[in-house]
């Protein structure tokens, strides 16, 4: 065990721990490269998505082209395997004691898992046709279950934070969807806006006082 950890290139077991820690976290949809940059070879590679390996060419181009301002971190950038899977990748060069380029750590992230999740979830998430309103005509719950939801999706303020005015418009837009003519309505409302069925009834009367049309419907 000794003579195989001597044998090891001395960056490999510098560095090989780091790789191999980032392999375990992202494993098995990312692939661990450390590079030679001097003889332009794979040190060491974890968790690898092609049939290349220690020693094969690294194909890495002149380090002293890249771009200095970045700090020797480059990246996330764009990478695609043969059998079309996008990898998202960055590298980064590992510099010893004098400065000099030591190594090339890069990370390929395969991010197929990333875009199936997201189609899945841009498939739930987007409805594909218009809401049947003729089902939900006679289900006044569920109207205001809507209406309620609707306003609080359009403001961003949860029930439990909504204003007085909140309440007044939600209110309004109940009356106008003609929920109130339902008697049972009115404590449904007050326990959804989490409110007093007094104060529904309060704000109901105040709002319609000031309606320019005032509905007949009693709450």
């Amino acid at each position: 065990m000794g003579e195989v950890e001597e044998s090891r290139d001395p960056r490999v077991r510098m560095w090989g721990p780091v790789c191999q820690a980032v392999a375990l976290l992202l494993g098995p949809y990312a692939e661990v490269v450390l590079h030679d940059p001097d003889t332009d070879r794979v040190l060491e590679i974890w968790n690898p998505m092609t049939t290349r390996g220690p020693g094969d060419p690294s194909l890495l181009g002149e380090l002293d082209d890249l771009d200095p301002s970045v700090r020797d971190v480059y990246g996330p950038y764009e990478k695609m395997l043969v059998d079309g899977r996008r990898l998202s990748s960055v590298s980064a060069v590992l510099r010893n004691e004098q400065g000099r380029p030591s190594a090339v750590l890069c990370v390929n992230l395969d991010r197929t898992p990333l875009e199936q999740a997201a189609s899945v979830l841009s498939a739930f998430g987007a409805p594909t046709v218009q809401r049947p309103e003729p089902l939900f005509e006679q289900d006044w719950s569920e109207r205001i279950q809507h209406v309620i939801g609707s306003y609080v999706r359009e403001t961003g303020r949860p029930v439990e934070r909504m204003t007085r005015q909140d309440r007044m418009a939600v209110l309004g837009r109940l009356d106008e969807a003609r929920v109130f003519a339902v008697r049972r309505a009115a404590p449904v409302v007050a326990g959804a806006l989490r409110v007093s069925r007094s104060t529904v009834y309060g704000l109901l009367a105040e709002l319609r006082a000031h309606s320019p049309a005032q509905r007949t419907d009693a709450p």
